[in-house]
């Protein structure tokens, strides 16, 4: 996996799962402690995700509301999105809402 910070926006990509959360984790919350504003974590170039990885997203979400800031997801795929359903941390997360082409 490979991770690059760009300002409030953590852009990740490749494999996120339970080989790569730990690494994930650290630098989502580094972001969250290092920034007074909302942080956003790109999963667009993000080919595979489990369960592991969205708890990780899903915990990080609520530690960021209690410091007041919001967490949002952004380039949710098919597939993301799916996990999300399945295993109800939907209503936990917040992802970014696409406009779709009339």
């Amino acid at each position: 996996m490979e991770i690059i910070t760009d300002g409030p926006t953590l852009l990740l990509s490749g494999d996120f799962d339970v080989r790569s959360t730990w690494e994930a984790r650290n630098a989502i919350y580094d972001l969250i402690e290092g920034h007074d504003e909302d942080v956003v974590v790109d999963l667009t170039n993000v080919s595979t995700i489990d369960m592991t990885a969205l708890k990780v997203l899903a915990v990080a979400t609520r530690q960021a509301s209690r410091d007041g800031r919001h967490l949002t997801l952004r380039g949710c795929g098919p597939a993301v999105r799916r996990m999300l359903h399945l295993s109800r941390l939907i209503r936990v997360v917040e992802v970014e809402r696409v406009a779709v082409p009339a």
